[in-house]
């Protein structure tokens, strides 16, 4: 219970101790100062006591002087000197310190003074100091003479008054000091009493209280004597009281609370429950991050999010879905290293908690700022203790993820690692299976085809012996021309077998691809080139085997067709994915390919891949300036690997 905004300012035990403390210190300050300024006015006083008793002897020795000096030098300094003393008494020197009592009859009689010696004593003096004649010199100085004690009674007079008025403020000096002891006291004795009320005696209940109840005395109860914090603590300490004792009899109370507490968890556990189910259906890994991410933010009432996944070949974490996010901060993001943001940098770091990004250090950039969110919680996506990218959820507001929710999410980051890792193991089981099945074909056709044009070979032998004897002239000329032919089928086949067993190795197509570049130049001799560009994800595991067969179908083509002497490829792996094959050969009419139709099998093959790829397939060629076969395949065709 907050006392300092309940209870009045007047009825708090701090303002009244405030307030006595206060009071008590503005007294002894005020009797300590008053102390001081008797002590001061005592001190200036005195001192002026002992001017105002030197301007007696200094005119007892100006009257010798007068007597005996020479005119003019000593004379005028001893005036100048009782001048100067007349001064300070007059004006006072708070240096010193040194002043009168300023009382009406002490200023009356230094006013006497001041007139007896500027009207008689100084003009006598001076008479004498500058008289040459020596006869009227000697009546100023009998005049000096004669008005000299009356000067110095005036002077006694004045020291008198002065030491009466000291001898008063000493009187009340003692007083003063004799006070400071009854005060100080008194005011131990009222500090002692004021603390045993106000503080002692209640916190002695207090304690009695606690002590009753620590034996299980649930009755017991403090009287509320004051309206002060102690008050306030009795009346809490009451409440409290009250609240055990209905505990122990409501227990029903409590059972209810721990209904509401486990509803709670099995909330968690239905969310946990719910997305797992979702992730162990046969969904593709898009629509399994897809849907993953929004029930995640139905349940943590996000306001966007991301999916990344890790490519761990080039360290880079790539956005796969995404929802609430701007296109703008998507094409920034797409592809980061794992290190460049917080969202890459949870794939190796671990859970990152940002509350408010206000209070990070403004002079780094964070996109996620940029676009109004103020919090963001980033967690890692795990499959046998493996991370493979990353989840991110982007409030507008302040949000807080407590204990529970972080476990659930970990949970959740794992359950679906674990089903991307299933996704691509069933991939490649698909991938193995068609594998397979092009292995049996691949036998089958061997079987049939291969061998009869084995047959063939050997009949044609066979013609080449009956030419020996010299059987049939139009025999003679066929036969090189079907020898040619069956060779040329013969060896088509051969690459039709290999093509067939193709396979991707550990998803490596950039590996593959230049070994069928390599394959093609040792084949026949003419010179081929493959380059790579950008850093964009890998293409699942059955768009990149597409991809492999339209290259060796384009590089089948060019060793049938082209009679070239170089060809080159160029991969652009970057949110699109494009490739393209350009010979130096002869090239071709392309009106006159569109009109033998389906006849040319090795364009319209490469056509129907391209199809399956839902990737766009163009050609380019003229006569004796090569042809070009490029193929795109856009950001939005593109599935996750």
């Amino acid at each position: 219970m907050d006392s300092d905004n309940q209870l009045p300012i007047g009825k708090r035990l701090t303002f009244r101790i405030l307030m006595t403390t206060v009071l008590g210190l503005a007294l002894t300050l005020a009797a300590i100062g008053y102390t001081l300024l008797l002590s001061w006015q005592l001190e200036g006083g005195g001192a002026a006591i002992n001017e105002a008793g030197s301007l007696r002897m200094r005119s007892y020795r100006l009257a010798m002087v007068l007597e005996h000096a020479q005119p003019g030098t000593s004379v005028e300094q001893e005036l100048q000197e009782f001048n100067r003393t007349l001064l300070d008494l007059q004006t006072g020197d708070a240096k010193r310190p040194l002043f009168l009592p300023q009382t009406a009859a002490i200023r009356e009689q230094m006013k006497n003074v001041q007139q007896t010696w500027l009207q008689h004593i100084q003009v006598n003096a001076k008479k004498v100091a500058g008289e040459t004649d020596p006869q009227l010199k000697q009546i100023a100085l009998q005049n000096y003479a004669l008005d000299l004690p009356e000067f110095v009674k005036t002077i006694n007079q004045l020291v008198s008054l002065v030491e009466v008025e000291l001898a008063e403020k000493t009187t009340w000096l003692r007083l003063c000091q004799t006070s400071l002891i009854f005060m100080s006291l008194a005011a131990s004795v009222a500090l002692l009493y004021l603390l045993y009320l106000w503080i002692v005696g209640p916190v002695t209940r207090m304690q009695a209280g606690i002590a009753r109840m620590s034996k299980d005395d649930l009755s017991v109860r403090l009287p509320i004597e004051t309206e002060d914090e102690f008050g306030v603590l009795a009346q809490a300490f009451n409440q409290m009281a009250d609240h055990v004792q209905s505990v122990h009899r409501t227990l029903e109370v409590r059972v209810v609370e721990k209904t509401a507490k486990l509803q709670s968890q099995n909330h968690e556990i239905s969310t946990l429950y719910e997305i797992a189910a979702f992730l162990s259906g046969p969904h593709a890994i898009e629509e399994l991050c897809r849907g993953f991410l929004h029930r995640i933010m139905q349940r943590m009432q996000a306001d966007g999010g991301t999916v990344r996944i890790l490519d761990s070949q080039k360290d880079n974490v790539h956005i796969t879905v995404h929802e609430g996010i701007s296109e703008k901060m998507i094409e920034e993001e797409h592809c980061i290293k794992k290190d460049d943001c917080l969202c890459g940098a949870a794939t190796e770091k671990g859970i990152i908690l940002v509350r408010d990004f206000r209070l990070l250090d403004q002079q780094k950039r964070y996109r996620c700022q940029e676009e109004g969110y103020v919090s963001l919680a980033v967690f890692q996506i795990q499959t046998r203790d493996q991370v493979i990218g990353s989840f991110s959820l982007h409030f507008s507001q302040e949000r807080i993820v407590s204990g529970e929710e972080r476990r659930l999410l970990e949970i959740l980051g794992k359950n679906l690692g674990s089903s991307i890792e299933n996704q691509r193991l069933i991939s490649k089981e698909k991938e193995f299976a068609v594998s397979q099945e092009r292995n049996l074909l691949a036998q089958g056709l061997h079987d049939s085809i291969a061998q009869g044009l084995n047959f063939l070979n050997l009949q044609v032998q066979m013609l080449e012996d009956s030419l020996k004897r010299n059987d049939v002239q139009e025999i003679h000329d066929i036969a090189p021309l079907l020898r040619a032919g069956i060779q040329e089928s013969y060896e088509d086949v051969r690459e039709l077998l290999l093509n067939f067993r193709t396979r991707l190795q550990d998803s490596n197509l950039e590996s593959e691809m230049r070994n069928v570049v390599a394959k093609f130049q040792r084949q026949t001799g003419v010179h081929g080139t493959i380059e790579f560009e950008g850093n964009g994800a890998q293409l699942p595991s059955e768009q990149q085997l597409q991809v492999l067969f339209i290259l060796q179908e384009a590089l089948s083509n060019v060793r049938k067709h082209a009679q070239a002497s170089e060809v080159n490829v160029i991969v652009i792996n970057d949110r699109d994915f494009a490739m393209t094959v350009h010979d130096d050969g002869l090239g071709f009419d392309m009106d006159t390919v569109k009109q033998k139709g389906e006849d040319h099998v090795g364009l319209r093959i490469m056509q129907e891949r391209a199809e399956r790829l839902a990737a766009q397939f163009s050609i380019q060629s003229d006569l004796a300036h090569g042809t070009t076969i490029a193929l795109h395949l856009k950001r939005e065709e593109r599935l996750v690997a």
